[in-house]
């Protein structure tokens, strides 16, 4: 038996897991990019077009936002509109697919069973990472072929195709080496999803600052490789170099650890449980609270960073009507500056979404790895505990939109003269998409309680909610079609007047759900797994 035996067995199970995981994936980021051009094309069907909405893009608001647009046609547009939502997508999709075939494999016991036969040390790595690899080649081919589609220049769709691709495998290799850090998947996923998100807040501050701070930051190299604005093919070497060494650095941890071990090793408790963990909200709070602070931390930065960005807007001289009315769409009707904060919120609230589903699926890890069967066998009921995780899904996404708009307002208000309204204005246009975030985290108790094998569907559905955000009005959809996300329902605050209805109906939503959800728990078996 060698090092790499079972490499093929574990790669066909992984792709059989997560057939349909992936395909959503593969299929909604392959066809942004074509979607994108195809509508711009329309809207912008001649030179005098573009040239009336170029002055508007090199905003800095908007180059923190989004990047710089370092060419005038449509697909360099098409790369500015789309390029930094596929990266961290694709970004995102790696890092879930390797720590999902790693170290959640470990942390549920199911890694020491496989160990047990004809499989090698570094099989289950190289079967994530080879998995990760092959849908990153695809997605990137995928979408360099629909930009080729809808008739694009050759070489810019293929530069935006091998950025997708190297950014999605770089992050596939942080994640294999995060997976060799700490016992916890959370944990890992957590460590790679916190360089993902710096990468974005490090790029918005080098490209309308010191631009060498973008450089730093892989989000910054994949939009220098400048596809359909003379491309630099030079940089998908940086994505290289960086890849391979993370990967060498996770394959030599995971010779220096144990299975189920990270070399993080966790710090020893007392001997005797302290006696703030007698409930299960106190035990859910331990368990919690590593991630909770940790997104508390990235929230109050990203406010505080896209606040400062905002008083650019202010600076706009004759924009260009159609792109108007995209800000407008997302972000009200009151101004440029706050449909530009609005748009911030609209994507801040589909951030904290992802904190709800994953602490809400926590329940769904415990009972998978059979913790909660030790915990079930007390005096503890399926609800008090299931309750007593989801206290810290609600509470916690309204404290990282609490924060958010709080530093957004500070840092906003500071430079306007005027702190105190632009902080309450501005933390009443974050917790407002806390009923829509909700209902997503109730679609995750929703299924649990029913379908515990399905539950990370509630992904697909915050995939499918983003989506629809952020390109359902550009592709002109039925507006019955855009309704399905409930974030189309949120008020555009701070720009829109508030309207207590859609919040109401959300939160009913999200309670049905939930209560739901919850009922299945109770009459269902346990473990399912």
């Amino acid at each position: 038996m060698t090092t790499l035996s079972g490499t093929r067995a574990l790669a066909r199970l992984a792709l059989r897991l997560d057939r349909f995981r992936l395909t959503v994936w593969v299929l909604g980021l392959a066809v942004m990019p074509m979607g994108t051009a195809a509508n711009y094309q329309k809207l912008y069907p001649t030179d005098a077009d573009l040239q009336a909405v170029s002055g508007v893009l090199s905003n800095p608001s908007l180059v923190a936002l989004s990047g710089p647009l370092f060419s005038l046609n449509i697909g360099a547009l098409t790369a500015w509109k789309i390029g930094i939502t596929e990266f961290i997508l694709i970004g995102l999709m790696s890092i879930l697919t390797v720590v999902r075939h790693t170290r959640t494999e470990e942390e549920t016991g199911r890694l020491e069973l496989v160990r047990a036969t004809v499989v090698g040390r570094y099989a289950p790595l190289t079967a994530a990472l080879l998995v990760t690899a092959a849908v990153d080649v695809l997605i990137g081919l995928l979408a360099a072929l629909g930009l080729l589609g809808v008739g694009l220049d050759p070489a810019g769709a293929f530069a935006f195709g091998l950025a997708t691709t190297l950014f999605g495998l770089l992050f596939a290799a942080i994640a294999a080496a995060s997976a060799q850090l700490t016992q916890s998947a959370r944990a890992a996923t957590g460590i790679a999803g916190a360089v993902l998100g710096g990468t974005y807040l490090l790029r918005a501050v080098g490209d309308t600052g010191p631009t060498a701070l973008s450089w730093l930051s892989p989000t910054g190299w994949a939009l220098h490789m400048r596809p359909f604005a003379g491309e630099r093919w030079w940089v998908g070497l940086l994505f290289v170099g960086f890849a391979v060494v993370f990967g060498f650095v996770g394959y030599t941890l995971v010779d220096r650890r144990d299975v189920g071990a990270g070399l993080l090793p966790d710090r020893p408790g007392p001997a005797t449980a302290s006696p703030g963990l007698r409930t299960p909200l106190a035990l859910a709070w331990r368990l919690h609270r590593g991630l909770l602070i940790g997104w508390l931390v990235a929230l109050a930065l990203s406010g505080a960073v896209m606040g400062g960005a905002a008083t650019g807007i202010d600076g706009l001289q004759s924009p260009n009507q159609q792109l108007t009315d995209i800000l407008t769409r997302m972000g009200g009707k009151a101004g440029l500056t706050d449909a530009f904060l609005g748009a911030i919120y609209a994507i801040i609230g589909q951030l904290v979404a992802v904190y709800a589903i994953q602490a809400t699926l926590r329940l769904r890890q415990e009972e998978a790895s059979g913790r909660v069967e030790a915990l079930l066998a007390t005096r503890v009921d399926r609800v008090r505990w299931a309750a007593s995780h989801l206290t810290f899904a609600v509470l916690g996404t309204a404290a990282l939109l609490a924060v958010a708009g709080i530093a957004g307002g500070l840092v906003y208000g500071a430079q306007v003269h005027d702190v105190g309204g632009q902080t309450a204005r501005l933390f009443g246009a974050a917790l407002v998409q806390l009923p829509a975030a909700l209902v997503l985290a109730g679609i995750g108790v929703a299924l649990i309680g029913f379908a515990p094998r399905l539950s990370t569907l509630a992904w697909a559905a915050l995939i499918v909610s983003v989506l629809l955000v952020e390109l359902g009005g550009l592709f002109g959809l039925n507006q019955y079609v855009l309704d399905v996300t409930p974030f189309a329902h949120v008020p555009k605050l701070p720009g829109a007047a508030f309207t207590a209805t859609p919040v109401v109906w959300l939160t009913v939503v999200a309670l049905v759900l939930g209560a739901a959800g919850l009922a299945g728990l109770r009459r269902r078996d346990m473990p399912v797994g």
